[in-house]
């Protein structure tokens, strides 16, 4: 898949753009504040209805206007279909082939990105929330059930921690409501837990030969989940909700000690190992650069292998943070099959045909020129 047309209106610093797009490798060269990572959020926007860099969507309005538009078109294998965002002081609107989306997890999966940003490094290094808005992201673009039950069981534990506060400060005795809810969040926790083990086995198979190949063959990768409940792959829906109503039983009175819900998927976490070390832990900066690299390369092909369409690559300022070999690594393997959009300040100092082929645009103050 590829998008051929891009429109921002109040979107950022940009009034009113619109770029067309090639379907290669687009480069956009400019002076840091200029605008080049806006581009890459919107087109992250545009096919996820949420940025990667904000939680907050009136950051993505301009100052003092009443709303934001995105708008693109995306060619697949089965034909093409514009798609709309509208961000505005109210919520958000989303449009595929024009018509409006009720839900945006009916939107989200029409046009698939997988974007790459120096922060995506922090993969392996950063807290353990990074690396589940990672899974979550990931899984919702291929599934749009997954991102129901997440946002089902984000409500869910909302209402259980309120409650679970009610309890602790002795508003209420009575404990049906918890009883209720938790029966609630141990079925919607269970749907999550299985399909986050089955994408990371998937993921697991795409990156472990990748990895190997970037690291010439000297390092195995092995990617494990950690759930906050003890459980195991192998174990069927009976056996999982055993399982988390024991941890139930177990947590209750802590629970309503601490007012919050202390276990379920929300408190998971992923382990990268290298050659069976914690990369996290005792991984160089090299070999955890490599891991994130391996990862994000697996997702395009996971994506690939799910949908028989290839997602969209973003590359934001991330050339520069990997040494020439990495570099190298990472163009080889789109080169051909994936439309790639990369900024950078200069691509001086990288060698490699992908870039000297590439369409080139150069981005100042909210404007671009090809």
């Amino acid at each position: 898949m590829f998008i051929t047309d891009l429109t921002l209106k109040q979107y950022r610093n940009y009034d009113d753009l619109h770029v067309k797009f090639q379907n290669q490798v687009n480069v956009f060269i400019g002076e840091n504040a200029q605008g080049k990572t806006n581009v890459m959020e919107s087109i992250y926007v545009l096919a996820m209805a949420k940025s990667h860099r904000t939680a907050n969507d009136k950051e993505l309005i301009q100052w003092e206007k009443d709303y934001a538009k995105i708008e693109g078109r995306l060619h697949k294998s089965n034909g093409q279909a514009p798609l709309e965002i509208i961000i505005s002081k109210k919520g958000k609107k989303a449009k595929y082939n024009h018509l409006e989306q009720s839900k945006l997890s009916q939107y989200v999966g029409n046009m698939n990105v997988v974007m790459f940003a120096p922060e995506d490094l922090n993969l392996v290094k950063g807290s353990p929330q990074v690396r589940r808005r990672f899974i979550d992201m990931e899984i919702g673009q291929v599934s749009a059930v997954y991102l129901h039950d997440i946002s089902q069981y984000q409500k869910i534990v909302q209402q259980r921690n309120h409650y679970l506060k009610l309890l602790q400060t002795r508003k209420t005795t009575d404990e049906t409501m918890l009883e209720v809810l938790t029966e609630q969040f141990i079925q919607v926790a269970v749907k999550i837990l299985q399909k986050r083990f089955e994408f990371l086995q998937k993921l697991q198979e795409w990156a472990e030969p990748i990895h190997t190949g970037i690291s010439r063959g000297k390092e195995a990768l092995r990617i494990a989940y950690q759930p906050s409940v003890g459980v195991l792959e192998s174990m069927d829906s009976s056996m999982l909700i055993e399982k988390y109503e024991e941890m139930y039983n177990h947590k209750k009175e802590k629970e309503k000690e601490r007012g919050v819900t202390l276990f379920g998927p929300h408190r998971d976490d992923i382990t990268f190992f290298v050659n069976d070390r914690d990369v996290q832990t005792y991984g160089s900066q090299g070999q955890q650069r490599t891991t994130a690299l391996s990862v994000k390369l697996a997702e395009i092909e996971l994506i690939h292998s799910e949908t028989r369409e290839y997602p969209i690559l973003l590359l934001d300022d991330v050339l520069s943070e990997l040494d020439d070999y990495r570099q190298s690594h990472l163009l080889n393997t789109i080169q051909g099959k994936v439309q790639t959009f990369v900024t950078t300040t200069s691509v001086d100092g990288i060698d490699h045909q992908t870039l000297k082929e590439a369409a080139t645009y150069q981005v100042d103050s909210g404007t671009i020129t090809y």
